[in-house]
């Protein structure tokens, strides 16, 4: 079996920027999740970051994605439009999405979703973050339990702008009261999308095992699937078509 291809995607600003950040993700954000990727012989995996040419998603590189991993946060507006429209429409051709923690406010993730602006409430004090399992089928959730903790996350809080999710897979507490949909499935078009709330990157989520098993969990869920023929456009008739009454009549007229 070939292995899937994944590209994550990021920014690559704040590493740069905040002495803070460089020591939690010395590589980046994209290396830290692309590390654990891996170590799974299942995946073949690349990096891609906003500074590159076309932010190194050329169109060879994106038929090479199977699953597209994406973090973001200051700079959605430096993604080109032209890129973003790019990776909506391999979404719906098939390609598997998942979006990470700020990236709710790309372009690709509101484009995908239908809404212009997708707002919430927030907090970066530093507290605990609980995230409950509230769909113990889900492939997504294999190999946890009934929750897990993030012990200092950025607070997200209701009420989260997003149309339902198609599957709710976590809902997340938070120290100071809140609760959030932190797990949202969607089905656009032939492609598979995933909302992964936590990673604020001033704590170092991405290097909490919990969260790199959801991650892992979701690239196979978002992998693209074999399905039936899909055909758009003007279509010949399957059967001969029989002339009605009424359209008899509009011939002779």
């Amino acid at each position: 079996m070939m292995p899937i291809r994944v590209t994550v995607w990021n920014e690559y600003r704040h590493e740069r920027q905040n002495e803070h950040v460089a020591r939690i993700y010395p590589q980046g954000i994209h290396e830290a999740i692309a590390g654990h990727l891996r170590t799974n012989p299942a995946f073949s995996v690349r990096t891609a970051v906003l500074d590159e040419p076309e932010h190194g998603l050329t169109d060879e590189a994106l038929d090479r994605t199977d699953v597209l991993i994406w973090w973001g946060h200051l700079a959605h507006d430096e993604v080109k439009d032209e890129v973003a429209e790019k990776v909506r429409k391999k979404v719906l051709d098939g390609m598997g999405l998942i979006v990470l923690h700020s990236g709710h406010g790309s372009k690709i993730f509101q484009r995908l979703l239908g809404t212009e602006t997708i707002r919430l409430q927030w907090r970066d004090d530093g507290e605990k973050e609980r995230l409950w399992v509230v769909d113990h089928g889900h492939p997504i959730v294999n190999g946890l339990g009934l929750y897990f903790e993030l012990p200092q996350e950025e607070m997200y809080g209701e009420p989260f702008d997003i149309p339902p999710p198609d599957e709710l897979v976590f809902i997340s507490w938070f120290e100071g009261g809140e609760v959030f949909r932190s797990g949202c499935c969607y089905k656009r078009g032939k492609g598979r999308l995933f909302y992964f709330r936590p990673g604020h990157e001033t704590f170092p989520t991405y290097h909490h095992p919990e969260v790199l098993k959801v991650i892992s969990n979701a690239v196979l869920w978002a992998a693209p699937r074999q399905g039936a023929e899909v055909r758009y456009g003007r279509a010949d008739p399957i059967e001969s078509i029989g002339k009605s009454p009424a359209r008899d009549k509009e011939d002779k007229a």
